[in-house]
């Protein structure tokens, strides 16, 4: 098996970039937009969350299983329609059923399942973490504009962009 340390990493300094942004917003933050029908900060992050979800639901059912809920015969990704500033649950049980999936894949030595057949992640199972974290790191830099529109001042913004010491530990 070949050496993770780096991408398992990478994907754990995410989860913790992620968390630094959610704790440091404000209720007000989650509405924010850019007043052209674009989406709310709240709506970014909920997005970022269940991208997790969605993707194991499709390539390792198994795992997603217990971060959905049924609704009347239906399942529900379980944080759909809750307070943005609840979300940091979400995250941490979506990136540990995500480096679950990851594991388990790597663990048989095999692809995951592709139903949707669109060769989703054959060459390596790493490579959907690795996804997540560029997904995520699109999602992070549309909320900084919309904080930036929405008022922040050059103090606030700095303060925030020191989750990228993270980065370079």
């Amino acid at each position: 098996m070949p050496d993770l340390t780096l991408p398992l990493e990478t994907f754990r300094r995410n989860a913790r970039v992620n968390a630094v942004l959610l704790t440091a917003l404000t209720p007000t933050d989650f509405g924010l937009s850019d007043e052209r029908g674009g989406w709310t900060v709240g709506k970014h992050l909920a997005h970022m969350a269940g991208f997790r979800a969605d993707w194991l639901s499709n390539i390792s059912p198994a795992h997603a299983e217990p971060l959905f809920r049924v609704v009347d015969d239906t399942f529900v990704w379980r944080w759909e329609g809750q307070d943005p500033a609840d979300l940091g649950e979400a995250f941490a049980l979506s990136d540990e059923a995500a480096l679950r999936a990851v594991q388990g894949a790597l663990e048989k030595n095999q692809p995951f399942a592709d139903p949707w057949n669109e060769s989703t992640y054959q060459s390596n199972p790493v490579h959907f973490l690795m996804h997540t974290v560029v997904h995520d790191s699109h999602h992070r830099g549309q909320i900084m504009a919309l904080l930036r529109l929405g008022g922040h001042t050059p103090e606030q913004m700095d303060a925030l962009d020191n989750h990228w010491a993270i980065w370079r530990e």
